[in-house]
């Protein structure tokens, strides 16, 4: 599909539709064409190094492990897959005839409800992290747990993939960040060394599982019972994570958002149903990928600005830095 083809589905859904025109939500991977009972997610046609959505029976097997996988977490909302069909009138959706492509169908969610939102808003309340709380701990007890050790390398190439963005980062912080940057990657290669033992018996006790992978409050909704929605379907290495990875990736989103003061009552809550640390060990390796995360949201914020440079995702990174360099100086502290 291209971009045109995906503005002539908007126009055929703008047909049938009862109040507004569909939304179209662009990523560097997918459209969402957004309606007033129905999103429909296409897969954009690329292929990058951590994911290959190059041909249609990638994209259509794709699409049906989206569902698949986010149906474990949140039932009613991920629909199945519909086709794209070429007709007389043109390309349709749920049509007959010649398939041109493959869409993921969703249930339409209330935006204002968008847990992201709600945190900006100042209305996210201990409550709501207690129900989220023990909706991830229930999911991650069901899930599968991964049993094959842990890559060591592959975690120290993934934290120091940072590097790539290091020009931005000078750009904007000055050659000063460049050498925290490098200090920073020095000492979480030793740190992830010296928790190497502990990362792998964590791993023979079941604390690895095939997760969420993108755990971050814009893909939640805080309903009545909240729907964690958008799990990564695309390459089994983001999502195959220790469950404190996960529970890091969702507080250090809570810090960004300048509400720590909930990851208390979201850890109390989540521990009770899956006590998942026994060790002091274990609160360094939760401290670990709540640094880790804000390195991978730095990195993202970073080749944003690179390619399009504007003062929100400048901002953006100045945010997620000051954060990454917290963690930081805090875990150098726990280790002293």
């Amino acid at each position: 599909m291209t971009r045109e083809q995906i503005q002539i589905l908007s126009r055929s859904l703008s047909q049938v539709e009862e109040q507004h025109p569909p939304q179209l939500v662009e990523t560097h991977i997918s459209w969402v064409l957004l309606t007033d009972q129905w999103a429909f997610k296409l897969k954009r046609p690329v292929k990058f190094d951590f994911l290959d959505f190059s041909t249609l029976d990638k994209r259509h097997y794709y699409c049906q492990e989206e569902v698949r996988l986010n149906n474990r977490i949140t039932q009613g909302i991920y629909l199945g897959v519909v086709p794209v069909t070429e007709t007389a009138e043109g390309l349709r959706l749920e049509g007959e005839g010649k398939i041109a492509d493959y869409a993921v169908k969703m249930k339409r969610m209330d935006n204002s409800r968008q847990m992201d939102r709600l945190l900006d808003e100042g209305k996210v309340l201990p409550s709501h992290m207690v129900r989220l709380a023990e909706q991830l701990a229930a999911f991650h007890l069901c899930t599968d747990a991964i049993e094959e050790k842990p890559g060591m390398e592959a975690m120290k190439e993934d934290f120091t993939n940072l590097e790539t963005v290091k020009s931005q980062v000078e750009k904007q912080l000055g050659k000063a960040a460049g050498r925290e940057m490098d200090e920073q990657i020095t000492f979480a290669r030793a740190l992830l060394d010296s928790l190497a033992p502990r990362l792998a018996e964590r791993s023979r006790q079941g604390w690895v599982v095939d997760g969420h992978g993108d755990l971050h409050s814009r893909n939640i909704f805080l309903l009545p019972e909240p729907v964690i929605f958008d799990c990564i379907e695309f390459n089994p290495h983001f999502r195959q994570v220790d469950v404190l990875d996960e529970l890091g990736f969702l507080c250090m989103d809570l810090d960004f958002h300048g509400a720590r003061h909930l990851e208390e009552p979201l850890l109390q809550a989540y521990l009770r149903e899956n006590p998942c640390i026994s060790e002091d060990a274990d609160w360094v390796i939760f401290s670990y990928y709540k640094w880790y995360r804000a390195n991978v949201r730095l990195k993202v914020g970073a080749l944003k600005a690179m390619q399009n440079g504007n003062a929100e995702t400048e901002s953006n990174v100045e945010e997620y830095w000051q954060l990454f360099t917290t963690y930081y100086h805090t875990l150098r502290e726990e280790k002293v």
